[in-house]
């Protein structure tokens, strides 16, 4: 299915985001109360003060205020506790195993609780400073206050997709890592403040977006605001898509087993500004930035909009064959018996940056083979002699999406159980206690496509009706890739109005994102186009709005466009 046209549904929808007041939407769902302040009463005594069977303190102790920055900014004097949690021996691998984490809480405390989900296949215990959204934060939670939690969620690093042979450390990745901290890590903060959170978020992007949406359906009741970033919460069929994908770039190779020459940086450029000749100014503006992405699947058409070789390839056309596979991909990828792998991709500007390349001929034959081989499929590949790359280009994509969807009695619950929200658009447990949440995903991500994003939200609204906007709201973010870069305006921060909307019932309207040009505090984005002010700034809006110029004013202020 492309792209997912704008339906009676979806301008419903948009009726309803324009109808809803501060007091965000229907009277029927309850409005949280707002955090209170507190101080922190205890550090360096936790470790013996937490009596949670299972549990080990292994450091605590006191951080200076600027020991951590964020965008040149001093972050708050804190205590960070080290510890781990299950520690185990494995019957299945022989290995050992536990949930390892880091909690960092403020001296000045605002009352919440955030929880930190990471990236990847997980594995190292990153500094818990809590993601805000978009690409070089000037902000994070901790610096705004939140008491914040991080885990490897259950296995190390170094172990790389072996550890998924072991089947407790599956579902710890895949979600019970989550539900294991959480009720520990308010038990701390009671400890440190003498009293648990007010308020509780989650928050991540890429596996940490699917580790929050998972937060959403399966722990509801622990969580009041949910932050979900370009979501791989089909990671599974995402990974075997890309796995499909990188086959067609290489069998369109110029160099033999150099993907990268299927379709070149030249030719990706050639094809994102055509992109942009047929689909530029449907907002109203060129300005580099396809807005209405949309649209824009039904206006551009990749067999006519770019010129079709006659005679070599250099850069100025594409072969039949290249249109023929690429296109292919775009609409969805499938196996060789024709069985739908993963979601549609839409056409956007941001195809000639190493953010796209890197996981289309990188991670493909990389990060992908070991995800899907070893830690979903069932049984495993063996670990001996895996070769990921062989895996890759010639394992049968109709057996991968058989194993990621099977069962046997060591391995009881499938990666598309384990992995996957168990009930994705029937929220509603976070509806119903008042808890809301925010999504944002970049429209030219190459492994997880927003269309699938798109369709998750056009599902939520099918199910919940009027009040699906009461709750849920999601942000396309035009030309930015994988959770930051891209041609975009991707630095915006949506943990403070998703707080505003929890506590305070402000509905979030436009969010204001900003390009990353030079001198920017939070790190400069080499995607930015130099014709492009450095400090450019757009809306981001509420799906299935779309930012809009006004016909004058300053192109690079977002105060020129509205979402409508």
């Amino acid at each position: 299915m492309r792209g997912f046209p704008l339906t009676m549904l979806a301008a419903a929808a948009a009726a309803l985001l324009a109808g809803c007041g501060s007091d965000g939407g229907s009277a029927s769902l309850p409005r949280l109360a707002a955090a209170t302040p507190g101080t922190l009463a205890s550090c360096t005594d936790l470790g013996s003060r937490l009596n949670l069977p299972g549990t080990v303190i292994r450091t605590a102790e006191a951080v200076a205020a600027g020991t951590l920055t964020v965008a040149g900014q001093p972050v708050r004097a804190h205590c960070r506790v080290t510890g781990a949690m299950n520690q185990r021996t494995s019957a299945v691998d022989g290995n050992s195993y536990a949930i390892g984490f880091e909690m960092r809480l403020p001296q000045d405390w605002n009352g919440r609780f955030f929880y930190q989900a990471n990236g990847g296949l997980d594995g190292s215990v990153l500094t818990a400073v809590g993601p805000v959204g978009g690409g070089g934060p000037l902000n994070n939670a901790l610096a705004q206050g939140f008491a914040v939690i991080s885990s490897d969620a259950g296995h190390a690093a170094s172990q790389g997709p072996n550890f998924g042979i072991d089947p407790q450390a599956r579902l710890d990745y895949g979600y019970q890592a989550v539900g294991t901290l959480t009720p520990m890590a308010k038990q701390l903060i009671a400890l440190a403040y003498g009293r648990p959170p007010d308020r509780s978020y989650i928050g991540g992007c890429s596996n940490g977006g699917r580790h929050a949406m998972v937060a959403a359906s399966r722990y509801a009741e622990q969580y009041d605001g949910v932050l979900v970033g370009d979501p791989g919460y089909r990671l599974p069929l995402a990974a075997i898509a890309n796995m499909a994908g990188v086959r067609v770039y290489n069998a369109l190779a110029s160099t033999a087993n150099d993907p990268s020459t299927g379709f070149t940086l030249a030719e990706r450029t050639l094809v994102s500004n055509a992109v942009l000749s047929r689909c530029d100014a449907l907002d109203g503006a060129a300005d580099g930035l396809v807005q209405d992405i949309t649209a824009c699947q039904a206006a551009f058409n990749l067999s006519r909009d770019v010129p079709t070789c006659t005679a070599g390839r250099d850069g100025s056309c594409l072969t039949e064959a290249q249109k023929s596979g690429i296109a292919g991909l775009f609409t969805g990828a499938r196996t060789a018996s024709g069985r739908s792998i993963y979601r549609s991709f839409p056409y956007d500007a941001g195809l000639a940056t190493t953010g796209w390349s890197s996981w289309k001929y990188g991670n493909s034959l990389t990060r992908d083979p070991g995800a899907v081989g070893i830690v979903w499929q069932v049984p495993p590949e063996a670990v001996a002699g895996f070769n990921a790359t062989n895996f890759a280009l010639t394992a049968d994509l109709d057996g991968m999406l058989d194993k990621v969807a099977a069962t046997n009695a060591t391995y009881t619950e499938s990666a598309m159980s384990f992995m996957l929200p168990p009930h994705v658009d029937d929220l509603g447990t976070l509806k119903q206690r008042g808890a809301k949440m925010m999504v944002y995903h970049g429209t030219s991500d190459p492994i997880f496509s927003s269309d699938d994003t798109d369709a998750w939200y056009e599902a939520l609204t099918r199910r919940h009706g009027a009040q699906a906007a009461d709750f849920a709201r999601y942000y396309r973010v035009p030309g930015m890739n994988h959770c930051s870069g891209g041609p975009a305006t991707e630095q915006f921060d949506m943990l403070t109005p998703l707080v505003a909307w929890v506590e305070q019932g402000q509905a979030p309207g436009a969010v204001t994102a900003t390009a990353r040009g030079v001198g920017n505090a939070g790190g400069v984005n080499a995607d930015v186009p130099a014709t492009w002010s450095a400090q450019r700034s757009r809306p981001l809006c509420p799906y299935p709005q779309v930012a809009r110029y006004l016909g004058s004013g300053d192109v690079e202020s977002a105060a020129s466009f509205v979402c409508r």
